[in-house]
């Protein structure tokens, strides 16, 4: 089943840039901004497309740990929904798309391509140890969280119970990308292009100006 990659890594990096860009217009009009929140989820399957098509190879052991960081990206989410075990109190709302047992289908998807970016972007980093790039992930992956929260809160992804979001939340978000940045190190993927790292700094960059607008 293994091939070549299936996308050239310069139009890869043209398509991720290009939709950011628009995106980031459309949510700062007003006038345009419910039209390209009715959009988020299928943003969210382009970049997963583009991110799939960029690895290199397309396997057996590629398809099977994006399945598993979406079966468990969901279940932690359902956890956290129904539970308030990991996060806090939190619910989803509409602008991810459709839900299953009040968990959007699409979060799985969310949580595949930050771990799957993240990992590359460690791996191709200068640090040796395998704990180090772990943890180092983990608390990038934190960092993110802290820009996504607000503007997810503004544009209706989910909404907490409480008034402010709970310290309790970047914990939780820290031990699960730990696990699963521990598992994308057991999977021990051959070196990838430097798409998966930009793709990351695009959420940074992307997510840091909407806190401005």
């Amino acid at each position: 089943m293994e091939r070549p990659t299936g996308l050239n890594p310069k139009i890869a990096a043209g398509i991720i840039i290009l939709f950011h860009i628009v995106g980031l217009v459309g949510l700062a009009v007003p006038a345009i901004q419910p039209i390209f929140l009715k959009i988020v989820p299928f943003h969210l399957i382009l970049m997963l497309v583009v991110l799939f098509l960029t690895h290199n190879p397309i396997n057996e052991k590629f398809i099977s740990f994006m399945a598993l960081i979406y079966i468990l990206g969901f279940a932690v989410e359902w956890v956290g929904v129904h539970k308030s075990w990991i996060f806090g109190h939190y619910a989803y709302d509409n602008t991810l798309g459709v839900k299953v047992s009040a968990i959007p289908l699409t979060i799985g998807i969310n949580w595949f391509m930050l771990i799957y970016a993240t990992g590359i972007t460690m791996a191709r980093s200068r640090i040796r140890s395998k704990w180090a790039r772990i943890i180092l992930g983990a608390a990038m992956l934190v960092a993110l969280d802290l820009l996504i929260e607000p503007v997810a809160i503004k544009f209706n992804y989910w909404h907490w119970y409480s008034n402010t979001i709970p310290l309790k939340n970047y914990f939780g978000w820290f031990a699960a990308s730990g696990f699963m940045l521990w598992l994308f190190e057991e999977f021990k993927f051959k070196n990838q292009s430097w798409i998966p790292p930009l793709f990351l700094g695009i959420q940074f960059v992307f997510f840091g100006l909407l806190n401005l607008l």
